[in-house]
């Protein structure tokens, strides 16, 4: 089964919405596959409203219950069936976005 990346945002993106998007693309880029932003009014994060990222179908849920972390992701990939060459570098490529987004 292929992989498919969704984020919910609000829009305009704020903060979280646009961090998962950029993790999206970072993913998308690193792995080869598609991803989509779809935009809601619906607030639900990490559920059915925004800000939310789905690995096929599912959203993923942050270990701290608040913001996706790279780690968080690598682990949902894992556990989605990336085999961990794939992962190779994902974490380190996924910290970027989330420096700018804390302006770090």
């Amino acid at each position: 089964m292929g992989l498919h990346i969704q984020v919910i945002s609000q829009k305009p993106p704020g903060g979280r919405c646009g961090l998962y998007a950029a993790y999206a693309e970072v993913v998308a880029v690193h792995l080869g596959v598609a991803s989509e932003v779809v935009f809601s009014a619906e607030r639900d994060a990490h559920g059915a409203g925004f800000p939310s990222l789905r690995l096929n179908g599912n959203p993923v849920q942050p270990a701290d219950g608040v913001i996706l972390m790279p780690a968080d992701l690598c682990a949902a990939l894992a556990a989605a069936g990336q085999d961990a060459a794939a992962l190779a570098g994902l974490a380190e490529a996924l910290e970027a976005p989330l420096e700018r987004m804390l302006g770090t």
